[in-house]
């Protein structure tokens, strides 16, 4: 064609010559989406891959997860870049997989959702917590890509996962707590994670706040105790958590409830504690949680808060970015830190909402302000949005996938990459709203039809797979 041979005709630049600054980086183009990018550039796949190793790329911002450049095309550019993005996104993108929306390239960091088009798979660190700065493609850094076999990569893995976050959510934290005093972890259910209110001040680098979904279950727990409102806890999905003491601890679950038993180093049963209340539990004793009948999220608090090491001014598990201390597993030893000197159970007037979960059966309702692209919908789909849907099974702490009539959409262009919040609800096109969460992505690059209010997010916390939510237009 005469843009196969057109890109012929360009004399690449020799990668000898980048800068010092250049980063160069070995792509294996064997990727799923290959032959679809080729197509919507018109390129062919040879033409694709000329392109795309002549093209000298320049980071232009970071955004949708830690380490992650938006790659834009130098001057002169040699093809005009506009790649669609898949009508339903992955739920699983491998690390390194190098990839095209849009006018934007860009190199997945860590295993991640992504709705880019897959066109090859590189290795390298790109966001290392050791480094100052962590992000390897800071805006500005000149990229090249280099076409290579299989065979010529150093190694069969992909990019290097995130570093700098625990190797468990046991070992030492900052203040040096007693090794032998904690919780000893037995059992988790499906899910138990470290979480605090997060850590704020990061959207440069990509990284979102995260932090406990349910911030005024988290809050009212650590009051109970006595705690500093912000101190780490454990996030416990559909309860079956069991954990022994080590040292005598105090304790406090809220959020979602459970039935709960408490046996002594004997076995004997003890007198079962309050929801909400502090308790103690003694040496050796072991707390078992049940499945809660509705709600998803549990929190346990203990005085002098889980003292997991800090990553970025948080103990949260940030399951998007892969920042903080892994899932708990069973046999982890949580180390506790020092109880506050003025540690009392003690109410106090919070900026957090604490909402009980909905009863099971019921909607819950979600108030939503109108988003930047709500005019990109038909009326009747903008009618159908203010209505009910029910929580898909892919729902976590990223993002709620919704399931309905899909939302048609009147206006097709491609959209910039933009911010996103707790609460954005994007629109893919297949129609389907996502309602994003905690660890949610920074930018994405799909409409935003609307927002969740920021003191409603405390109840999608808590709704589970099949329940259903109505979304009701804000003022």
């Amino acid at each position: 064609s005469a843009v196969v041979r057109a890109l012929a005709s360009v004399e690449p630049a020799p990668v000898a010559a980048a800068g010092a600054g250049d980063v160069v980086l070995d792509t294996v183009y064997d990727g799923p989406d290959l032959h679809r990018a080729a197509t919507a550039l018109g390129t062919g796949v040879d033409g694709l891959v000329t392109a795309h190793t002549t093209q000298v790329w320049t980071s232009a911002f970071l955004g949708f997860a830690p380490g992650f450049a938006y790659l834009r095309a130098a001057a002169p550019s040699v093809l005009a870049w506009d790649v669609p993005r898949r009508a339903t996104p992955r739920t699983t993108v491998p690390s390194g997989s190098v990839a095209l929306a849009g006018p934007f390239s860009a190199v997945y960091p860590r295993v991640s959702p992504g709705g880019w088009q897959l066109v090859g798979r590189t290795e390298g660190t790109l966001w290392d917590l050791d480094q100052e700065p962590p992000a390897r493609l800071v805006p500005g850094t000149r990229v090249r890509f280099r076409a290579v076999r299989a065979t010529a990569l150093v190694t069969s893995g992909p990019v290097r996962p995130v570093t700098g976050q625990a190797t468990g959510p046991g070992g030492t934290g900052e203040d040096g707590p007693d090794a032998a005093r904690g919780l000893q972890v037995l059992g988790t259910g499906p899910q138990v994670l470290v979480q605090d209110l997060g850590r704020p001040g990061h959207l440069r680098v990509g990284v979102p706040r995260s932090g406990a979904l349910d911030r005024g279950a988290a809050v009212a727990g650590n009051r109970a105790v006595g705690n500093p409102r912000g101190a780490a806890v454990l996030e416990v999905v559909l309860g079956g958590a069991q954990v022994r003491a080590a040292g005598h601890q105090v304790l406090a679950l809220t959020g979602a409830v459970v039935p709960v038993r408490v046996v002594d180093a004997e076995g004997g049963e003890r007198v079962a504690p309050a929801h909400g209340s502090a308790f103690g539990l003694a040496d050796g004793h072991v707390l078992l949680m049940g499945a809660p009948t509705h709600g998803l999220r549990t929190y346990l608090a203990v005085r002098g808060g889980i003292d997991t090491p800090v990553t970025l001014g948080s103990r949260s598990t940030d399951v998007l970015s892969g920042l903080g201390p892994q899932q708990v597993r069973a046999g982890d030893l949580l180390p506790v830190g020092a109880a506050p000197g003025d540690a009392v159970p003690a109410p106090e007037r919070s900026d957090v909402a604490v909402q009980g979960p909905a009863a099971r059966g019921r909607a819950v309702r979600v108030r939503l302000v109108p988003g930047p692209q709500e005019g990109w919908f038909a009326p009747g789909s903008r009618e159908r949005l203010h209505g009910e849907w029910v929580v898909g099974a892919r729902a976590d702490r990223v993002g709620l996938r919704l399931e309905g009539p899909p939302l048609e959409r009147v206006v097709h262009e491609e959209l910039p990459s933009a911010g996103l919040v707790p609460g954005a609800v994007q629109v893919p096109p297949d129609g389907q709203p996502v309602v994003f969460l905690a660890d949610h992505p920074v930018t994405g690059g799909y409409p935003v039809v609307g927002a969740v209010v920021a003191d409603d997010l405390t109840a999608l916390a808590q709704v589970r797979p099949g329940d259903v939510i109505r979304l009701v237009p804000e003022g």
